[in-house]
């Protein structure tokens, strides 16, 4: 957790995809994952506690230090996306999409992007979520979409 996430669910079989998702997006991915799981698509959900480190380990990986200062470690990545259980990514934030739309890089993948690109809205929680596509339905759409690629 302390190093930039952990892996939240891990599907039985190798997953047709992975959903990477920060704080109070990991229940709308797993209610995601286990819809995907009735419909025949295994999906891994990963949740990212940080961003910056995951970053800072994918450019350490990557040879460039980002911070001279200190030595990122790289070994958060194989323990959170494995390159055996590599699959499309969808990523889901509460924020904006680019956030995290580095994380299919790690083992370059296709992937799909949800979050936020428009603020000022307001209502309840599930309609807010639902108007930006970042609630389970949007997920299992982009998810379906994404393991097509």
């Amino acid at each position: 957790m302390v190093a930039g996430g952990y892996l939240l669910r891990r599907a039985g079989a190798r997953p047709g995809v992975t959903i990477a998702a920060t704080g109070v997006m990991a229940v709308e991915a797993l209610a995601a994952a286990e819809r995907l799981a009735q419909a025949g698509l295994a999906a891994d959900v990963v949740c990212v506690t940080s961003p910056d480190l995951l970053f800072r380990a994918l450019r350490a990986r990557q040879g460039a230090r980002a911070d001279a200062q200190a030595d990122e470690p790289a070994w958060i990545l194989d323990q959170i996306f494995p390159a055996d259980r590599a699959a499309p990514m969808v990523t889901v934030l509460d924020g904006h999409p680019h956030t995290l739309a580095f994380l299919a890089t790690v083992n370059r993948v296709p992937s799909v992007t949800l979050g936020v690109t428009a603020f000022g809205q307001s209502g309840a929680l599930e309609d807010v979520y639902r108007y930006h596509g970042i609630d389970a339905d949007g997920i299992v759409r982009a998810a379906l979409d994404a393991a097509k690629a």
